[in-house]
């Protein structure tokens, strides 16, 4: 029964984790898109967008991604036969990522709250993808794991990455006209 509780509490993490990732990423474009307003507009967005992303980040996001790991590595310590399937490993390598992923908002986060803009607002959307990407690849191991083909799989992953790519183009274009 404990088990069950943790894996509620670690899934209920992960959606809020996921939840501030996929927000504080679409903060960081429109921050960056507020640095090119005229004054007093681009003082006043990116004064907002600067406290917004604070509040998301370190208080919902970061906590989200310690408790989310805090609990996983509990739920491996109870299922410790889990370890010994190939699909866990996969899918660990990819939950690695997006720690990273996480790290390298950390480092977009800190650069525009200092005020320095080091993308365009078109990379962070393209940026932003990379989440989605993580995110369908995690559940998808975890919830087919060894009935999975990995060939399929794979090749499943580059077309959606592939068609998410092509959205973002098709919204840019549309976006300009």
């Amino acid at each position: 029964m404990e088990y069950l509780y943790i894996k509620s509490l670690h899934i209920i993490f992960i959606v809020t984790w996921f939840a501030g990732l996929f927000y504080i990423v679409r903060l960081f474009v429109y921050h960056t898109e507020a640095f090119e307003k005229s004054e007093p507009e681009k003082s006043i967005l990116t004064s907002q967008f600067a406290l917004m992303s604070k509040r998301l980040w370190y208080g919902i996001t970061w906590p989200s991604a310690i408790l989310t790991l805090i609990l996983g590595v509990s739920l491996i310590l109870i299922q410790t036969e889990w370890l010994k399937m190939p699909f866990m490993h996969i899918k660990l390598s990819f939950v690695l990522l997006l720690y990273v992923y996480h790290f390298l908002c950390q480092r977009i986060y800190t650069s525009l709250q200092s005020g320095q803009k080091k993308y365009t607002s078109q990379q962070l959307r393209v940026w932003n993808e990379i989440a989605t990407f993580l995110l369908v690849a995690i559940v998808f191991l975890i919830v087919v794991k060894n009935q999975m083909s990995w060939l399929w799989g794979s090749i499943g992953l580059i077309i959606f990455a592939v068609l998410l790519m092509l959205a973002i183009r098709i919204y840019k274009r549309t976006r300009k006209s």
